[in-house]
């Protein structure tokens, strides 16, 4: 046996590679992209938490120019209210990012839990 004969380990490799680059496009359209309707939900959330951080920026500014207005206390007013605006807006952002927005005394269904044993092995 010569080293002719041998098989070449980069051919083989060669070979594997592609092997596993044919199974992996061929799962990838099935579970890389979702439904378009799973598409839109997420474009729809990224908008939500993106036009609620501006809105309450925006809103904290209107209402601190709005004191200024009314009391004469120029910049502090603004400046005030555009940081609690700020504040709110990334409080917003983070209660929709964990989905703790929901109504009071609302829970997400729970997991069952699995059956108890028949035997309890405590005495």
């Amino acid at each position: 046996m010569d080293e002719r004969d041998t098989q070449d380990p980069l051919r083989d490799l060669e070979t594997r590679l592609e092997k596993a680059r044919r199974e992996r496009s061929a799962a990838a359209p099935a579970s890389a992209g979702g439904s378009r309707a799973e598409q839109n939900a997420a474009l729809g959330l990224a908008f939500r938490i993106g036009l609620e951080l501006v809105v309450a920026v925006f809103v904290g500014a209107a209402l601190g120019w709005a004191f200024d207005r009314w009391l004469g206390t120029q910049p502090w007013g603004l400046i005030i209210f555009l940081f609690l605006g700020f504040a709110t807006g990334v409080m917003n952002v983070f209660r929709v990012a964990t989905g703790t927005n929901r109504a009071v005394g609302y829970a997400p269904p729970a997991e069952k839990a699995p059956p108890a044993d028949s035997w309890d092995d405590e005495d």
